[in-house]
């Protein structure tokens, strides 16, 4: 592993406060949409047993089953963004059965699809399947409304070399399946049935999604969700304790935009937590008549009406205390499978070494462990955000490995593993108020620091931009695939992950084959140049070609940071270095050594029993790193340190020579 490049400063702090987390996860499972999902197909059974049996009206039955029908959306909608569980099978499930009473047209992942671009695209009519509804005329609204899924439908026809195999032949299924079930009904006479009990009210309900949904949300607001995601979708506040139930909270709209992946019912509290710092970023707000308030308006309101909820502070990630790389038995607390060749390691840090594991996103550690009587030391990143309070790494089987094979093959729950304090500085400084744009290119398992980077970067740049390249061989090779696409949902308007594909026949072909800079400057649509920062991690040939080739595009090198999975060959004459005294500070206690000549600071430490840290022992890693206070040595090579820690005179001490008779170094400083 490795980093380049010099960090610059954070911008400065505009007069505004950064925006914190809205505090609201997504639970194992919602119990209102269970709720709520089971009552709406009791109603809908309900009805069409009362339409099959003449027991009711039709004009009865049609209102229950459309009123069904709307709440179900709010199933399918919750289940798109995976907000209905923290187990993706089961929003899926959910989302599928939903969908089939929406609009058995299109599938559950074609919808997911089509609303996820609305969410990136909100407002811009190229790319915003629902604009047109909220940009239609006003005369036109009553034909559009009932019409909704029709731009779906064409939204998808437009894309649909973008989409996977299965999801097509899913929709086209559903869609024969639909067309087979009317065309029979019109021909055995049973058609004006089939209407009540499903076709009029899917139509009813349709109008008041598309009126609630998405023309009273969106109407008239000119900016995109690019251009200022606070002004492309509104709240509706006023007359709560009736249009909050009856919206089914989506008349705090724009906090779904915001936050996409919190639940339906807890909009309004996240909307609370933070209320103040949304003001500041004038967000759009209307009363329920439909007069447009201002954030001094919407003050004088509350203060009428109700206070203003407290600003929470933004939690910012701190580092390890631990003065250099330390080692201490760390209890397994999980070992998940992530593909049929890699695992997800969670670890039980115990309280008194919490502040020790502290990390800064990016960083990795050093694992260790004896293996058939063999001490092995292994390098892994660490791939879970840096606020989570939650340490992990992914291991990826590698043919002969040992301790990746042991990782998935004997590695338990309670099991005890030497880990290192973290080390690394892959990451570049956060500041909660930035707006930048990121862009990060992995492969295979290169994909653990930058899963980590994306985390912790939407979680605290709030207005910060994020796409992802990863390229895999196949699907199901794809390490963190369900993590990914459950971000993507959480963050729809700032997060964009694009999957590459070398082994997938099926796969699109505009993202099939191996990842180049041809193809990142195909899919990215913007000026490398643009871009605030770029992370390369994977093998070796990868991230050193695509560095060259953004820095031959113009790309300043202080904006490229890159990871290695290892260090190159040393290729250095190492026998004209002399023979040297080293002096090594290390848990407050000094060491004098001999260096032999050709040894490393290093080795001679080693050799002598002190127990030093290290771990890839190519210059990679940077968990060797230790200042030189006093005479001068040459690095083989450096791949881990910054111009500005060799400048402040760190090295890498399993890369220095010392070119003097005597060298101190000190790996507390």
């Amino acid at each position: 592993m490795s980093t380049t490049t010099r960090h610059p400063e954070p911008t400065a702090a505009a007069p505004q406060h950064a925006l914190p987390d809205p505090g609201e996860q997504v639970p194992t499972l919602s119990w209102p949409i269970v709720g709520i999902f089971t009552a709406a197909l009791a109603v809908f059974g309900t009805s069409t047993w009362a339409a099959l049996t003449g027991a009711l009206p039709a004009i009865a039955t049609i209102a229950a089953s459309s009123a069904a029908i709307f709440v179900l959306f709010t199933v399918l909608h919750d289940a798109s963004h995976y907000s209905i569980s923290s187990h993706r099978w089961v929003n899926v499930a959910f989302g599928r059965v939903a969908m089939f009473f929406v609009s058995p047209l299109i599938s559950f992942k074609s919808f997911a699809f089509i609303h996820i671009e609305h969410h990136r695209n909100t407002n811009d009519g190229a790319y915003d399947p629902d604009h047109w509804v909220s940009s239609a005329p006003w005369w036109q609204l009553p034909i559009r409304f009932p019409a909704m899924d029709l731009p779906y439908i064409s939204f998808l026809v437009r894309n649909v070399r973008r989409r996977p195999r299965a999801e097509v032949l899913e929709t086209a299924a559903l869609m024969t399946f639909s067309l087979t079930v009317i065309v029979s009904a019109a021909f055995t006479g049973h058609l004006w049935t089939l209407a009540v009990i499903c076709l009029i009210p899917g139509r009813v309900a349709m109008f008041v999604l598309a009126w609630w949904f998405d023309w009273l949300p969106h109407h008239d607001l000119e900016d995109t969700q690019r251009e200022n995601r606070y002004r492309a979708t509104r709240n509706r506040v006023g007359s709560e304790w009736i249009l909050t139930p009856l919206l089914l909270s989506q008349n705090y709209h724009l906090v779904h935009h915001l936050h996409p992946s919190i639940p339906f019912y807890r909009y309004v509290a996240a909307w609370q937590r933070n209320e103040e710092a949304y003001l500041e970023r004038d967000a759009a707000i209307n009363t329920v008549f439909g007069q447009q308030l201002d954030a001094a308006q919407y003050r004088e309101w509350k203060r009428l009406n109700g206070k203003l909820a407290a600003l929470l502070p933004v939690r910012m990630p701190r580092s390890s205390v631990a003065r250099h790389a330390s080692t201490h038995p760390i209890p397994v607390k999980s070992v998940e499978p992530l593909t049929p060749g890699s695992v997800k390691v969670i670890f039980d840090v115990p309280a008194h070494l919490s502040d020790q594991f502290q990390f800064q996103a990016g960083q990795h550690l050093t694992v260790r462990h004896r293996i058939d009587g063999q001490e092995v030391r292994r390098n892994y990143s660490i791939c879970t955000s840096a606020t989570s309070g939650e340490l992990a790494i992914g291991v990826r089987h590698i043919a002969g490995g040992k301790f990746s094979t042991f990782a998935l093959e004997t590695l338990r729950s309670g099991d005890v593993l030497e880990l290192m304090t973290p080390t690394g500085s892959f990451g570049a400084p956060l500041d909660p108020l930035a707006r930048r744009d990121y862009v990060a290119i992995a492969a295979g398992s290169g994909i653990t620091p930058i899963l980590s980077l994306i985390r912790t970067t939407m979680e605290i740049e709030t207005e910060s931009r994020f796409v992802l390249f990863y390229g895999n061989k196949t699907a199901e090779s794809t390490m963190f695939a369900a993590e990914l696409d459950e971000l993507e949902s959480r963050y729809a308007d700032r997060l964009r992950i694009v999957h590459i594909r070398s082994g997938e026949a099926h796969h699109p072909t505009a993202v099939r084959g191996r990842i180049d800079l041809a193809m990142v400057q195909r899919l990215l649509a913007d000026d490398l140049t643009s871009i605030d920062r770029w992370y390369l991690c994977g093998p070796a040939d990868l991230v050193t070609t695509m560095r060259d080739g953004l820095a031959s595009e113009g790309v300043p090198t202080e904006r490229i940071n890159l990871e290695l999975f290892r260090g190159a060959n040393r290729s250095m004459d190492v026998d004209a270095f002399p023979e040297s005294t080293v002096t090594i500070t290390l848990s407050g206690a000094d060491h004098t050594v001999k260096l032999a000549a050709g040894e490393t600071v290093l080795e001679s430490a080693l050799k002598n029993k002190v127990d030093a840290p290290y771990a890839c022992l190519g210059g990679a890693c940077g968990t060797c790193k230790a200042r030189i206070t006093t005479g001068a040595v040459t690095m083989e090579q450096n791949l881990a340190l910054t111009p500005a820690e060799v400048d402040a005179g760190y090295v890498l001490t399993c890369q220095s020579h010392p070119t003097t008779s005597a060298v101190a170094v000190d790996y507390d400083g």
